[in-house]
């Protein structure tokens, strides 16, 4: 599935661009990005993603550390090193085994997540629905 492809749901299509683009909002702050991120991943998908947050200091906010998305046998993972600093990766996934791992560009992982997110929403009325949220709000 590339970008620009369109996913039907029950009232109409996803477009990949727009879902990306969403996802995407606010990366000019990356602190900021990678928290807004990991919200709308936990109500989009609360199923299929794992955030980990730390505290900062002893008694500083918690702040998210990693974020894991695993869809379709693969694996994206965001690590924020703090500051204005994260890696990201996608490893494939068999049998709950990791296969391979390889680091990926951001914005590529996007897509990727942009892509896994639309499959979701056509087997999940709930993530359709949070996805347009997204989309929307």
């Amino acid at each position: 599935m590339g970008t620009g492809e369109l996913v039907p749901d029950a009232d109409g299509p996803f477009e990949l661009e727009l879902l990306t683009a969403s996802l995407r909002a606010g990366a000019a702050d990356l602190h900021a990005f990678v928290e807004s991120l990991a919200v709308k991943l936990e109500e989009a998908i609360p199923g299929l993603v794992r955030v980990e947050r730390a505290r900062a200091g002893l008694r500083g906010p918690k702040l998210v550390r990693r974020i894991t998305v695993d869809a379709g046998g693969n694996r994206l993972e965001l690590v924020s090193e703090g500051g204005e600093r994260v890696q990201t990766r996608r490893a494939r996934v068999s049998g709950g085994i990791t296969l391979k791992t390889e680091p990926v560009e951001i914005d590529a992982w996007l897509t990727e997540l942009s892509g896994s997110l639309a499959r979701e929403a056509t087997h999940s009325e709930r993530t359709r629905q949070a996805l347009e949220r997204l989309l929307l709000g």
